[in-house]
């Protein structure tokens, strides 16, 4: 699909320019989320780091092409996305 391949072949490599790290992406297996749902996980340095790195993202300006060009058709994103803060346990494995 033209989300796919936008997060694919121009999200990730802007993320990080603006120092986010992709961690992983996922659909859904069940209807309906499977159909047009995305979750993905960035890590930051920090709460703050976060919000400069969202902050950069936003203002650049190839960034802000391919986002128009990949909706040239129509938008995609239905709401909002959601951003859920998370702190990894001491037991996690990905510590």
């Amino acid at each position: 699909t033209t989300q796919e391949a936008r997060f694919r072949d121009h999200t990730i490599g802007s993320d990080n320019r603006h120092g986010m790290k992709s961690v992983a992406y996922w659909h859904p297996s069940d209807e309906p989320g499977s159909k047009d749902t995305l979750i993905y996980i960035l890590r930051h340095q920090s709460r703050d780091a976060a919000r400069a790195s969202w902050k950069a993202f936003g203002a650049d300006e190839e960034w802000k092409k391919v986002a128009k060009e990949s909706q040239k058709d129509g938008k995609f994103l239905r709401e909002r996305p959601e951003s859920i803060y998370m702190q990894a346990t001491d037991y996690s494995a990905i510590r």
